[in-house]
């Protein structure tokens, strides 16, 4: 036998040529031993299929909505935050009226019927009562609306707000958000905000009306 490509002598049984590395005639293979199983007609002969594979697909984890039980810790914790600094806001207010002594005189001129006095005690009450308001309302719709997306208290539990699309909420969200408490607030033996133990989502009513989530961080 010789070579194909170099002409090279090569021993009868070789599969290569010693001299460039050709193939002989030795090594070659029937086209119908190295053809994949797929169905493909060669020379008129049809290969089976391979058949196809099952495709297994896991199943959704169940999403990490917040209960209420964590949600409620959550706001007892912002709530207790709150009041402590408004407390001290308070105090200092009362220490400009005249600290103890303006306190101790409330009943004695309440029973006098001073309305200069009245006036004042209604006029500090108003603006506590208002500054109160604008403080939570930035507090919860400015932290909401963060990076961070949660309060002080949220952050505690690993809890997130987002929108109803799982995505960062905006200011005006997280704003429409806070005011609808006062609608779930108004629902009689706190039912509105107990919805977030049984609905679908764990959507208390303000979430549901402002389109809202909350997750719990794994």
């Amino acid at each position: 036998m010789f070579c194909t490509r170099c002409g090279a002598s090569v021993s009868d049984g070789a599969s290569f040529c010693t001299s460039c590395g050709q193939p002989t005639a030795a090594a070659s293979v029937p086209v119908t031993a190295v053809i994949a199983t797929p169905a493909v007609a060669v020379a008129g002969a049809a290969f089976p299929a391979v058949p196809p594979q099952p495709v297994y697909v896991p199943a959704a984890a169940a999403v990490p909505y917040a209960g209420f039980w964590l949600r409620f810790v959550a706001y007892f914790i912002d709530s207790a935050l709150i009041m402590f600094i408004f407390g001290i806001l308070a105090g200092i207010a009362i220490l400009g009226l005249g600290g103890m002594a303006f306190l101790q005189n409330i009943p004695e001129e309440l029973n006098a019927g001073n309305p200069a006095f009245v006036a004042s005690l209604i006029t500090f009450y108003g603006l506590f009562l208002l500054v109160a308001l604008l403080g939570g309302w930035l507090y919860f719709a400015i932290m909401e609306s963060s990076q961070r997306q949660a309060t002080l208290g949220k952050m505690a539990l690993g809890l997130t707000v987002t929108d109803d699309k799982a995505q960062r909420m905006s200011f005006g969200r997280a704003t429409g958000r806070y005011f609808s408490k006062i609608i779930t607030g108004l629902i009689p033996l706190g039912i509105g905000y107990m919805m977030a133990g049984f609905t679908e989502k764990k959507q208390a009513l303000h979430d549901m009306i402002a389109s809202t989530l909350v997750f719990k961080k794994p």
